[in-house]
């Protein structure tokens, strides 16, 4: 064994050993941003998950999140269709001051910062997986110019309609999938917007594999993940064509249902989705990343009534009014779920007021970057922790399609014009949502006051864009 002091000399060396490693394992531990996953449905209603008080469709993926995590309980998205409500999300901006506010193809531009940009600029790696909609092929909204290193999916939004495509984008090139589409191809959309008469590989499942392979290859960095799934939405052209919009490989759990087709395939696709969610927490668990790593749940807009859906069979949007394209609550307010172990504590209900815009400033908080100037929201971090959390004065929402609306939501109060875009025919709606949750009872006529208050909120709320386009897709 040695002398006593060969014994002496070896202690002290380990000593020292140990000593000069150790700064460097706690600075690797205290730089590690923490990682962030946000989950986006599409169509998803507020009454579509069970911890939100869905009975009949099985969502318990999604559910364990919400015990284990912080429910909210009042989220607002940023628009009531797909492409706004995604802007909205990426750059912090209201409707009243988003560059995109229809479903028209305006393509986000370089001066515009995005959620991933941000993120980019403390050391994140980004990746999006799903569906974008800000963007066609080469223009300046394409992920991969808008702050993502990686991106696969479908820029458009009506190639979006099919679930199962020729092909995917992979950054700017296409990936061929094994379908085959033939049937009512759009001739003005980039891409197919048919239905494949030979379905192989579901998009969902080939977003999933890329999802957890990013995870499994970025596990020793800081990473953001932003999953846009297109799951529930439905395909409108395959209606026309069997009678049935909601592709989905089977019907599951639900094939033996005594219900209508359709709503047995809307179910599975809402069933589908959950069992991704899972997937996706599981691959964290299993690489060690949990601990570290926020997952945010939610939904692009209220739930629909296309492709043969029937969003009463399944109470979709629980107890609220209207669905998506509606400025009511149904077509607004999502779920939104927050989950992170040993920092969020399980099973809490938030009931603060939040909404798309307030990503932005929420995850710069949370990772120390520094949001762009004169975004639109407030940060809910203090919220996630149960810290006193700072409020809106007002939310703001503007949509020109069915006539236009406009919403403003100032305390428990919500004003809706209708009818704007003729402005000589608007009419106006006032609820007072601390009492009227299903927005019931017009108490217009009753407040003038609050009337006027709301309508100068939406005034000062508005800025024209040049860009804003809308259409009907």
């Amino acid at each position: 064994m040695g002398s006593a002091v060969e014994r002496s000399f070896w202690f002290f060396f380990l000593v020292l050993l140990v000593a000069s490693c150790k700064p460097a394992i706690v600075e690797q531990e205290t730089t590690h941003k923490p990682n962030i996953i946000y989950i986006m449905a599409d169509d998803l209603g507020y009454g579509d998950v069970g911890v939100y008080g869905q009975s009949r469709i099985k969502t318990p993926n999604i559910d364990r999140l919400a015990a284990e995590g912080m429910r909210f309980t009042r989220h607002y998205a940023g628009s009531t269709v797909c492409a706004p409500s995604r802007c909205v999300l990426m750059t912090g901006l209201y409707t009243g001051h988003a560059r995109i506010r229809g479903n028209a193809r305006v393509p986000l531009q370089p001066e515009d910062t995005t959620v991933a940009e941000v993120l980019k600029s403390v050391g994140y790696q980004t990746a999006l997986i799903g569906k974008w909609g800000l963007g066609e092929p080469e223009s300046t909204g394409i992920p991969n110019r808008q702050g993502f290193d990686y991106f696969y999916g479908y820029l458009n939004q009506t190639h979006a309609h099919n679930s199962y495509p020729e092909y995917l984008w992979e950054n700017e090139t296409r990936d061929s999938l094994d379908n085959v589409v033939e049937l009512f191809k759009r001739a003005d959309a980039v891409g197919p917007g048919g239905i494949a008469t030979v379905k192989k590989t579901h998009s969902h499942d080939a977003f999933m594999a890329k999802a957890l392979d990013f995870i499994r290859e970025n596990k020793d960095t800081s990473f953001f993940l932003y999953l846009p799934f297109t799951l529930p939405h439905a395909n409108n052209e395959a209606q026309h064509w069997d009678s049935i919009g909601m592709e989905v490989p089977d019907l599951g759990i639900y094939a033996h249902e005594d219900w209508p087709r359709t709503q047995k395939a809307h179910a599975a696709m809402i069933t589908y989705l959950d069992k991704g969610v899972g997937e996706i927490i599981e691959a964290l668990k299993a690489n060690g990343l949990d601990s570290n790593t926020l997952v945010i749940f939610t939904s692009d807009n209220g739930p629909h009534d296309e492709g043969g859906a029937d969003h009463a069979f399944f109470d979709s949007n629980g107890p609220l009014r209207g669905l998506k394209r509606d400025l009511y609550e149904g077509g607004i307010r999502v779920p939104m779920i927050a989950w992170w172990p040993g920092r969020i504590a399980s099973g809490q209900v938030s009931d603060h007021i939040s909404a798309f815009w307030d990503v932005m400033p929420t995850l710069c908080e949370l990772t120390g970057a520094k949001p762009p100037q004169g975004i639109d929201g407030i940060s809910y971090l203090p919220a996630l922790f149960g810290a006193p959390q700072p409020e809106h004065e007002f939310m703001y929402w503007e949509f020109y399609e069915q006539g236009g609306k406009k919403a403003v939501l100032f305390g428990n109060w919500k004003l809706i014009a209708l009818n704007v875009n003729k402005p000589e025919e608007t009419t106006w709606e006032l609820y007072d949502l601390s009492n009227d949750l299903g927005e019931d009872h017009n108490v217009a006529g009753q407040h003038p006051d609050l009337v006027e208050k709301g309508r100068l909120l939406m005034d000062g709320a508005h800025i024209y864009s040049a860009d804003f386009h809308f259409s009907w897709e």
